[in-house]
């Protein structure tokens, strides 16, 4: 078997999404699977092109059949001239273009014992029920992870056996937990209180560990503690009794436990048979396809064929045969009322062949093969029964007549559907916006399904070009179609699925800006709208223009292995905008500045430095020097926001204003002076590690974490990337040259004069938000005032005679005068060089 030679490294170019929703253990143990999937109709086909784009080791493609008209419904890579070869010989070379990591190869025999060992997980589709329990059977005794996956018109089957001992590595994927503590009770069984600033989070069962607790430092560093949930705030955890007396402080955080869990066999589990529900408006429709899918494979062992479409003998045969069925179960499997009109359906749509529901089961086949391989997140335990029977429509009667058979691409679908609908989907006219990795999936099931296949279109705009980060998740991409555009290239990939369909590529995006393209005209021809987007003002913008325009909207988003689907239609549900996400919990400002305690304040600090240091000053001091009416619209701030902008715009033109490269070094070392010794001296100073509050409570404690000041060295690794990043950074605003010479950094460094430091006893420190807030309203116009004579007086050396009408009070002259002699500077670097 062909073995994959880099499966020792990641390509995290490739795999960068992924890698933040599996991490790269569990990635690499991915790389080590070896994957069989049998049955390369449309739904292996979905699960195949999954699970190669995921980067497994390798995969095999089994088939023994030829391919045939009803496989063009679903099977994307396979071409009407393709009709009567071996689908997996057909499909291989197609699929292995998705990912040059995966070998894939193409395999016709049987599939025996021997053959099997070769893989760690395989996959079934397209299979009888003999065929299920040998290999079922064969699959558990060797330890071989087993996946059956099946689809009959708008119904799905998926079972999994993961065999009798699994590990788990993480349950659910999500990132540990922590909160801080505020008290801890000696007992049999120790009360942990947490600070009620947020709720901890945890469930019972989870597993804990302590750090930075005082008094009862047995906690610190233990082995992880189970727990058990008492309260949002509480939860209790081992015998305390004979530990020290707790004082102060401490965190506590989640730690993830394997799981050991284990499967039934095939055979064991039909017997006894465990259910995942997908609706709970459907509680009993497991147990009833349960033993409908097994009726299904009894009628189609008799009769050699499947039933036929909305035909009313056959319906009527099965329902007969599944109460043979369902009297011969025992235990949980026996049904105690059938539902001989769900049977019927299922009878009736049980050759169709739907690309939509082949793509929803192959997803979840094709995520259970990545947890089969990695460990990561809790599989399905062990059978998933799904239904769309809500697609049919309301009024009784077959949809298909023997003259409907058209012998046609579409003959899967329209054994559902009939020949009328799919008519009008040939005519539809819809707007996708987004050809990403949604956009790829509904544009591949637009064109299977026949969607503006006639005389209707599909329009897709995209303004973005493809990256190689892309190529994980967009699967109608390809390695040599990095930098080309996203829309054209993926209406170029769907008419190769099917040229009849008729799709225009457009790089447009959504908003105001494009209404006089996206104009009445184009919005009133419209039969429907669906959203690929991924941000939520283009949603927002859209579900205004539906709403307004009485279209249909289609609206979906992912986030991880999170996923979620809307249908807005007109008159009939309410619009993707009538409900919103409630509002992130902010950081309150203080907490940022002066006491993070968590790992997100620190990353919220580190942006708002950023964006404050090399993005806000910039872009300010260009508005200065180019828009007349930027001092207009500063003066009108709320509180002190007027003389902060003025001093920054000072300090960007005047006193922070580099020459050279051994400026920028400069300005970068005493920033960091100031950052990370500086400032936490004068905090240290305000507040004394053995500051008490007026409670007599220590101030230190809670979520107030006292901070140590840092003293800088050349030899820190740390210490230097700062410098390094943080001058070519400034440089770069100023269009100077930067450097990464680290030791003519160093040499650079030798020669900065660092001022002496020496906390002030009258700086205020705020501790709340709300002493902020009062401090900013104190703030006069008297003290706005004397921070823009500060900045006029720049002005005043430049034009004198400007200057006094500043003093005056005539701002607005003397800024519009200033802004004539300084509009064709045009940026900062060039102010440089002209000042």
């Amino acid at each position: 078997m062909a073995k994959n030679g880099n499966e020792a490294e990641i390509d995290e170019g490739l795999y960068s999404r992924q890698l933040y929703v599996l991490g790269h253990d569990a990635m690499k143990r991915m790389q080590s699977s070896n994957v069989l999937i049998s049955g390369l109709r449309g739904l292996g086909v979905e699960i195949a092109k999954n699970v190669i784009l995921g980067g497994v080791k390798s995969v095999t493609l089994h088939d023994q059949g030829s391919a045939e008209w009803r496989d063009l419904s679903s099977q994307f890579y396979l071409r009407e001239e393709d009709l009567g070869r071996n689908r997996a010989e057909v499909s291989q070379p197609r699929l292995a273009e998705l990912n040059s990591y995966v070998p894939v190869t193409a395999y016709t025999g049987a599939l025996t014992e021997e053959y099997l060992t070769e893989f760690q997980v395989v996959i079934l589709t397209d299979s009888n029920l003999e065929e299920q329990l040998r290999l079922g059977d064969l699959c558990h005794s060797k330890g071989i992870k087993l996946i059956i996956a099946d689809t009959r018109g708008l119904f799905g089957q998926l079972f999994c056996d993961f065999g009798e001992e699994m590990i788990v590595y993480d349950t659910n994927g999500e990132q540990p937990l922590s909160a801080m503590i505020s008290m801890i009770t000696k007992d049999s069984q120790g009360l942990v209180t947490c600070l009620d600033e947020a709720r901890h989070g945890f469930e019972t069962g989870d597993y804990v560990t302590f750090t930075e607790v005082q008094g009862m430092t047995e906690l610190n560093g233990c082995q992880p503690i189970e727990i058990k949930v008492l309260g949002p705030y509480t939860f209790s955890i081992c015998d305390t009794s004979s530990f020290s007396e707790y004082i102060r402080g401490g965190i506590v955080s989640q730690v993830k436990m394997p799981k050991k869990i284990a499967f039934k066999s095939l055979s064991a589990s039909m017997a006894e048979p465990e259910f995942v529900l997908t609706d709970f408006a459907k509680f009993d429709r497991p147990g009833q396809l349960h033993v409908g899918f097994q009726a299904l494979h009894a009628f189609e062992k008799k009769h050699k064929r499947q039933p036929k479409p909305w035909n009313q003998s056959d319906a009527d045969e099965l329902v007969s045969i599944a109460n043979d069925v369902n009297a011969n179960q025992a235990g949980s499997a026996k049904v105690e009322q059938l539902d001989e009109e769900l049977l019927k359906k299922l009878t009736y749509v049980a050759a169709g062949d739907l690309a939509p529901l082949n793509a929803f089961i192959g997803g979840l086949a094709a995520q259970e093969v990545m947890k089969a391989c990695t460990g990561k997140f809790m599989p399905i335990r062990q059978w998933l029964y799904f239904d769309a029977i809500e697609c049919l429509p309301e009024t009784e009667g077959a949809l298909l007549t023997e003259e409907d058979c058209r012998n046609c691409r579409y003959d899967g679908q329209i054994s559902v559907f009939g020949c009328k609908l799919q008519d009008e989907l040939a005519k539809q006219r819809y707007f996708l916006v987004g050809a990403g990795a949604i956009g790829c999936e509904l544009l591949k099931n637009f064109a299977m399904m026949g969607l503006a296949c006639g005389d209707g279109e599909v329009i897709v705009t995209d303004m973005d070009t493809i990256e190689k980060s892309n190529l994980n998740r967009q699967f109608l991409f390809r390695p040599w179609d990095v930098t080309k555009m996203k829309s054209e290239t993926a209406a170029s990939a769907v008419k190769q699925m099917n040229p009849s369909i008729r799709i225009t590529g457009h790089q447009n995006r959504v908003g105001p800006d494009t209404e006089k393209i996206y104009d009445d005209e184009f919005f009133e021809g419209l039969h429907g709208v669906a959203n690929a987007l991924d941000n939520v003002d283009a949603r927002m913008y859209m579900d205004r223009r539906c709403v307004y325009y009485r279209k249909p909207l289609l609206e979906s988003g992912t986030l991880g292995t999170k996923g979620n689907v809307q249908v807005v239609i007109p008159f009939l549900t309410e619009s993707y905008s009538s409900s919103q996400d409630p509002p992130e919990k902010s950081i309150p400002i203080c907490t940022l500045k002066n006491f993070p305690n968590a790992i997100e304040h620190t990353l919220q600090w580190a942006r708002d430095e950023f964006e404050g240091l090399f993005k806000q000053p910039a872009e300010n001091a260009m508005q200065y020097l180019t828009d007349p009416k930027f001092m207009e619209r500063t003066l009108k701030l709320p509180g002190a926001q007027p003389l902060e902008v003025l001093e920054a715009v000072y300090r960007s033109l005047v006193t922070d204003r580099p020459s050279s490269r051994k400026d920028c070094v400069a300005w970068a070392r005493n920033h960091w002076q100031v950052q990370y010794s500086n400032n936490i001296r004068q905090l240290l100073h305000n507040f004394p590690p053995d500051q008490l509050t007026s409670s007599g409570a220590p101030f230190w404690s809670g979520p107030k974490r006292c901070p140590h000041p840092l003293e800088f060295s050349t030899s820190n690794e740390l210490h230097m990337d700062y410098i390094m990043a943080a001058a070519n950074l400034f440089a770069q605003t100023y269009g100077l040259a930067g450097s990464t010479d680290r030791a003519a950094v160093i040499r650079l460094l030798q020669d900065v004069k660092v001022p002496v430091f020496t906390p002030k006893s009258g700086v205020k420190i705020h501790v709340s938000d709300q002493e902020l807030q009062n401090a900013n309203a104190s703030v006069g116009k008297r003290d706005i005032k004397e921070g823009l004579c500060t900045l006029c007086l720049f002005h005043g050396q430049l034009y004198p005679s400007e200057f006094l009408h500043l003093v005056l009070g005539h701002y607005l002259l003397m800024m519009t005068q200033i802004f004539i002699w300084t509009s064709s500077l045009g940026s900062l670097a060039l102010l440089n060089k002209k000042l």
